[in-house]
């Protein structure tokens, strides 16, 4: 079966189709500062299975907000880029607590599709490419 200039085919589409919708993602920050010994008392490798055990997990190398450590992102599913959502930036996501909230956040839909938890909203950032010019 003939490619698509994107590389999948028919066949490929078919089976993502089949798969259902496309969740709610996270990205966790890893890298020079979060994630590291830079931000102490927090378990990072339990933090990041954590999220695993409950939700799709993308582990990312710095994404230049690094005194907001730990930085994790919360990407819409499919309905919630639908619904006109974007991704949710959170920081200094340190505590246990914080992270069963995002868990529990995006099993419900995430952005776009279920309301933000206002506990999260204490921990919302504006990502580095939004930030105004100084």
């Amino acid at each position: 079966m003939p490619a698509t200039p994107t590389g999948r085919t028919a066949d490929d589409a078919r089976t993502a189709a089949a798969a259902g919708p496309v969740p709610c993602r996270v990205v966790v920050c890893r890298d020079c500062c979060c994630g590291s010994p830079k931000v102490s008392g927090v378990d990072h490798a339990a933090q990041t299975a954590r999220l695993r055990a409950q939700v799709p997990v993308r582990v990312s190398a710095c994404l230049d907000v690094c005194e907001h450590a730990n930085v994790i992102v919360v990407q819409p599913s499919a309905e919630g880029r639908a619904a006109g959502a974007r991704p949710v930036w959170l920081g200094l996501v340190n505590d246990p607590d914080a992270t069963e909230d995002i868990a529990a956040w995006v099993r419900a839909g995430g952005p776009g599709v279920a309301p933000c938890p206002d506990i999260l909203a204490l921990y919302a950032i504006t990502p580095p490419r939004r930030r105004p010019a100084s």
